[in-house]
């Protein structure tokens, strides 16, 4: 049996998550999806790209999974694009270059 963090770290790459996020914030991530609710920003893999990681917004259940969208209205690159995701955990805290609670 592998053991896992609890948390862990991902930094932000791309343009999705603006205003939220940016390129180079580097966040704080909680392993697991049962505490996710609507509107919380997550980690998490698309079914149909399970190599990517992405950080999107959490707007409802399905499938057995989470639709997820970025906080870009310019930017569709989300479950528009790539349906259903797994949620990996949630993004509890911006540390780099700005620390703050992420909402």
């Amino acid at each position: 049996m592998r053991w896992q963090l609890p948390v862990f770290a991902v930094l932000v790459s791309g343009p999705s998550m603006v205003p939220t996020l940016r390129a180079g914030d580097a966040l704080i991530v909680r392993r697991g999806s049962r505490a996710v609710r609507s509107g919380d920003v997550v980690v998490a893999r698309f079914r149909s790209r399970p190599g990517l990681l992405v950080v999107k917004r959490a707007v409802e259940e399905r499938d057995g999974g989470w639709w997820l969208v970025g906080d870009n209205e310019f930017v569709t690159d989300d479950s528009r694009a790539h349906g259903v995701a797994d949620v990996i955990g949630r993004v509890i805290f911006r540390y780099y270059p700005r620390p703050s609670r992420v909402r």
